[in-house]
C-alpha cells in the first residue's frame, strides 16, 4: 500500500502576505532607481556637455546625446590653463594631508578606546564638541597665526595641521571602530612582550583595514574637493589646486576671458572628478564595511 504523503496546511493569509511583500519590494527598487536616475542627471550631462560645443550646450529644447563627440575640448583646457600643475598641487596637498590625517586621528583614537585615565571622557566630549564648531569661527586666528610664521602662499597650512591629531570625526571613527577589537588579543600581545605602539601597528591595523579605509576615502574626498582653505592661504597661480584652479578659469583669471568656455569647464571638471570615482570604485567595499560598524560598541 503506497505511503500517503504528509502536507502542512498553509496558513490563512500566507499567500497575500508574501505578495504584499513582493508589492513593497518592487515600489521600493523602483523608487530607488527613479531617485538614482534624478540624481544622476547633472553628472550625465557635464559628461556629455564636456564634448560638446557651447552651442549645443545652450541649445533649447536640449541635445542630450552630442551630435558630434569634441574630444579636442579636453586637450583644450590642458593647453589654456597650467592643468597639469593645478593636478599635481592636489596631488601632492591631498596625499601628505590625508596620511597625517588618517595616522594621527588613527593613534588618538586608539588612545582614547582602549587606555583609561583621569579626565579621558571629559577630554574626548571637548573633542566631540569641536565638530558643532563651523571652520569660519576660527579661520581668522588661524589665518593670523600662518602669517606670523610666514606660510600664506605655501602648502603649509595645508598640510601641517592635519598631522596633530587628525580631526574629531576621524578620532571617533576610529575610536569606536578600535572598541570593537577583542581585548584578549592585546593582552595576549602583552604577554608576549609587545608594546604599544607594535601592538597599534602589527596587530590592530591589519584588523581595522575597514575603518582606515573609510578614513581615507573620506579625508581624500576632503582635501581633493577643498575650496576654501586654498583660497584663504594660497595667492600665486602656479600653486592653485583643482578647485581654486577651476574657479579662476571660470571667472577668467586664468585662461581666457571673452571666449565662452562653458564646455571646457565642464571637461575641467570631470577630469577633477575622474579620480574621487576611480578611488571610491576600487575601496567601495571597505568604505562601506567601515562605515557600516562604526558604531556597534559604545
Amino acid at each position: 500500500m503506497a505511503a500517503t504523503p504528509i502536507t502542512t496546511p498553509r496558513a490563512p493569509g500566507a499567500g497575500s502576505a508574501r505578495i504584499g511583500r513582493l508589492i513593497g519590494r518592487t515600489l521600493l527598487y523602483l523608487a530607488a532607481i527613479s531617485l538614482a536616475v534624478v540624481f544622476s542627471i547633472p553628472t550625465y550631462w557635464a559628461v556629455t556637455g564636456s564634448f560638446k560645443t557651447v552651442a549645443e550646450i545652450q541649445q533649447i529644447p536640449p541635445i542630450w546625446i552630442p551630435e558630434t563627440w569634441h574630444w579636442e575640448n579636453y586637450k583644450r583646457v590642458w593647453e589654456l590653463v597650467p592643468f597639469a600643475r593645478f593636478f599635481a598641487n592636489t596631488v601632492i596637498i591631498t596625499v601628505a594631508a590625508g596620511i597625517g590625517q588618517v595616522f594621527t586621528s588613527a593613534l588618538v583614537g586608539y588612545g582614547f578606546a582602549r587606555y583609561r585615565f583621569r579626565g579621558s571622557g571629559v577630554l574626548f566630549m571637548l573633542i566631540l564638541c569641536t565638530i558643532m564648531f563651523p571652520a569660519e569661527l576660527t579661520l581668522i586666528p588661524t589665518f593670523i597665526g600662518f602669517r606670523e610664521l610666514g606660510w600664506i602662499d605655501t602648502f603649509w597650512p595645508l598640510i601641517v595641521p592635519y598631522w596633530f591629531g587628525g580631526g574629531a570625526f576621524f578620532i571617533f571613527l576610529f575610536r569606536q571602530f578600535f572598541m570593537t577589537v577583542p581585548g584578549e588579543i592585546l593582552e595576549a600581545a602583552r604577554l608576549d612582550g609587545a608594546g604599544h605602539f607594535r601592538i597599534f601597528w602589527q596587530i590592530v591595523a591589519p584588523i581595522t583595514k575597514p575603518a582606515f579605509a573609510a578614513a581615507g576615502i573620506i579625508s581624500f574626498l576632503n582635501h581633493w574637493n577643498d575650496f576654501l582653505n586654498p583660497l584663504i592661504f594660497l595667492n600665486s597661480t602656479s600653486k592653485y589646486t583643482l578647485a581654486l584652479g577651476i574657479t579662476a578659469f571660470d571667472t577668467g583669471t586664468v585662461g581666457i576671458v571673452s571666449e565662452p568656455r562653458d564646455h571646457l569647464l565642464m571637461a575641467a571638471t570631470v577630469m577633477m572628478t575622474l579620480p574621487i570615482v576611480i578611488v571610491f570604485f576600487f575601496a567601495q567595499k571597505y568604505f562601506i564595511q567601515g562605515i557600516a560598524t562604526t558604531g556597534l560598541k559604545g
